[in-house]
């Protein structure tokens, strides 16, 4: 079957070559035509299920699509080809042209522009020039020219490290880095460069976390990583990756989870002396093994630990397998056998392994030759890597100081001018605020007195006035039924029995008219179409009630009022509450006391304060003495209207913040005019007379 595969994958490449090269086209115009899509539609399934797309590709071959190929798309076709034969576990077939599909994305990188669907050209080239470098590595390493495998791996890395942000490596990108990073830990791990293996294996770590890889790949590269340390005898560190390969396994039936217990075992005999554990772990995971090559791995571990222990009549039944039928690990096997044939003082025995080694050991410089040409590779890449993260943090670093320096300077300036700028014009000001204060000071004093007593008696009157509007039977038949239920915004009066009838309305709105007269004409004015209805609405808010108890007494639901009073305010045109505009136009048609105004303070004062402030001085105190007067007024009047309101409800009602509340009641409590009677809950209101 696996014979029939590879020929398969050979007459693939062979039949996808002629209908390459036909037609020319620059890699910044590569159209989304039908070929183009299929290929693209291959790439996508190839990172999911390898197999499906190589049957995909093979379909693709035959269709009429094919005949659409491009010179981009014929050397994109060869990276995906060699990439499907590897991923399926075959033979590299179209060496040649995956050499020039190399050469063609290393000589179209540099390009700019966007594709058809606005993709970054210059990002989809890289990517695939570092793909094609990547599969052309895996085809030296076929070739067991490790050299230029290495070179292509870190070629690969380059490419990406050289076009991409690192924080936009994720996703296919990720994914790829990780594969890389793997395959550069298996090369180093074969030729005993551990620290080099090491330092790709965290790299793979790293991007397979970014990539949201398998458990399966996350244990299998934390299994490689304390294989690692375990040959670096570093046992905390082999004894942590390999705890958490363990943990992470998706399962256990798996030959990655049998070889970490193997390999585990092993570390912990030659750590901790555990020979039965660890030799019964191992007997237990080579019962599991499913092939025969599997199961002379688990022999080869078994037969070392035999040795180790001085048993050699069972070390000897483990490893001669080994040495007869694996020829990758028989010359482990024949190390040992070749020790125990000494301990016997067996000569021909001695003789025949030491022949098997010694291929080995003339073996011996070629490879140290060639580790120290990997590691010449790996030392110019991790420079070259240095070197460029190190001239982006001085280019970084310069950009930043030269930022700071520039908006340094500028602030520097701007405060320097603002506050001459500023010193000139506050001591001219102050100089001539100073000469007119002192000249009308106890002017303005009397003029003060004499408004704040206007304002008390203001005050007085207008709460007098609405007391006795409250205590119309009409209006106190109506509250009465308000407080009496303990009404929410989901009752409705039927359910409480507390509806209004037309004529309670009636005669609520006499009751307006004889206290507050011209209060419908106010409201006709600013809207002449307002129906009746809004007008009985404003009239029960001038009781003091809250939405949820207007919509009980007109049985409503709390939601139409809400709407009514959010359409009145639109028909008005006010911002604030219509519970605080109608009390305030109700406030405004009270009588109020003529008092004679004391004359205006000189001229000269009156300027001055106008350039302070924008307006009088006389009228910006006058102003903000009256709101805070009228505001604590309201405010008696709704303690008084309903003893148990909240602070957040009279900031509801008058379209006041809580905390301008909580001042004017601080005041009423220091003037003696109101105090709280129980806590802030369960407590209520009670006003002083």
């Amino acid at each position: 079957m696996n014979k029939c595969l590879n020929v398969i994958g050979i007459v693939l490449a062979l039949l996808l070559f002629p209908y390459c090269g036909g037609r020319e086209s620059q890699p910044s115009e590569v159209k989304d035509n039908n070929a183009h899509a299929a290929l693209a539609e291959i790439d996508s399934l190839m990172w999911r299920r390898a197999d499906s797309a190589f049957v995909l590709l093979q379909e693709f071959v035959v269709s009429p699509e094919a005949k659409e190929l491009d010179t981009y798309d014929e050397h994109y076709c060869q990276v995906l080809i060699s990439e499907l034969l590897y991923k399926n576990y075959k033979q590299q077939s179209n060496r040649d042209d995956l050499l020039r599909a190399v050469d063609y994305f290393d000589s179209v990188v540099g390009m700019d522009g966007a594709d058809a669907r606005g993709a970054s050209v210059q990002g989809r080239n890289a990517f695939l020039a570092a793909r094609a470098h990547y599969i052309n590595g895996v085809g030296y390493y076929e070739r067991d020219s490790l050299i230029e495998a290495c070179g292509e791996y870190l070629n690969a890395l380059r490419m990406m490290e050289e076009h991409f942000v690192e924080k936009v490596l994720v996703g296919h990108e990720a994914r790829f880095m990780a594969l890389t990073y793997n395959r550069l830990v298996e090369l180093f791990s074969a030729q005993y460069m551990q620290e080099q293996a090491i330092y790709c294996g965290k790299q793979s770590l790293t991007y397979n976390k970014i990539a949201h890889s398998s458990p399966g790949n996350m244990a299998n590269i934390l299994y490689h990583l304390g294989k690692q340390y375990d040959k670096l005898n570093e046992a905390d560190s082999a004894a942590y990756y390999y705890e958490k390969a363990l943990e992470t396994m998706p399962g256990r039936n798996s030959m990655l989870y049998r070889d970490v217990v193997t390999s585990k075992a092993l570390f912990e005999f030659e750590v901790y002396g555990n020979t039965t554990i660890a030799l019964d772990s191992m007997k237990s995971m080579a019962a599991q093994a499913t092939s025969d090559t599997e199961r002379l791995i688990r022999f080869l571990t078994i037969g070392a630990v035999y040795h180790s222990i001085g048993q050699y009549d069972s070390a000897k039944v483990y490893l001669k397998p080994v040495f007869e039928k694996d020829s990758n690990n028989a010359s482990i096997a024949a190390k040992y056998l070749r020790d125990i044939a000494l301990a016997e003082s067996d000569t021909l025995k001695t003789n025949q392994y030491s022949l098997v080694l010694a291929k080995d050991a003339a073996a011996a410089p070629e490879n140290l030759f060639r580790a120290s040409q990997l590691n010449d590779l790996f030392q110019n890449y991790l420079h070259g890597k240095q070197e460029k993260a190190e001239a982006e943090r001085r280019l970084a670093e310069q950009e930043a100081a030269r930022l700071r320096w520039k908006r340094g300077l500028a602030v520097t300036v701007v405060v320097m001018m603002a506050l001459g700028l500023g010193l000139w014009c506050w001591l001219a000001r102050r100089k001539k605020e100073q000469e007119a204060l002192q000249q009308n000071l106890q002017k303005k004093e009397a003029h003060v007195n004499v408004l704040e007593k206007a304002l008390i008696q203001q005050r007085e009157e207008a709460k007098q006035w609405r007391m006795a509007f409250l205590k119309e039977p009409i209006c106190e038949a109506i509250l009465n039924k308000a407080k009496s239920k303990q009404i929410t915004t989901r009752n409705v009066a039927h359910e409480l029995g507390i509806a209004l009838k037309d004529e309670d309305l009636e005669r609520l709105g006499e009751a307006v008219a004889k206290y507050y007269d011209g209060f419908d004409h106010v409201l006709l004015s600013q809207c002449p179409n307002l129906k009746h209805g809004y007008l009985a609405l404003c009239h029960l808010h001038l009781l003091g009630l809250s939405e949820s108890e207007i919509a009980a007494l007109k049985n409503v639901s709390y939601s139409a009022i809400r709407k009514q009073n959010e359409s009145l305010q639109e028909k008005l045109g006010v911002d604030e509450t219509i519970s605080a505009y109608v009390l305030k136009i109700a406030e405004g048609l009270c009588k109020t006391p003529n008092v004679e105004q004391e004359k205006q303070p000189d001229m000269d004062l009156q300027r001055t304060t106008e350039e302070n402030s924008g307006q009088p001085m006389e009228m910006e105190q006058e102003s903000s003495l009256k709101g805070s007067l009228k505001s604590s007024q309201k405010i008696l009047e709704l303690i008084s209207a309903s003893p148990n309101i909240t602070i957040s409800e009279i900031a509801d009602r008058l379209g006041m913040t809580t905390r301008g509340v909580d001042k004017n009641i601080k005041r009423l409590k220091e003037q003696g005019v109101i105090r709280r009677v129980g806590p802030d809950k369960g407590g209520h209101w009670e006003v002083i007379e």
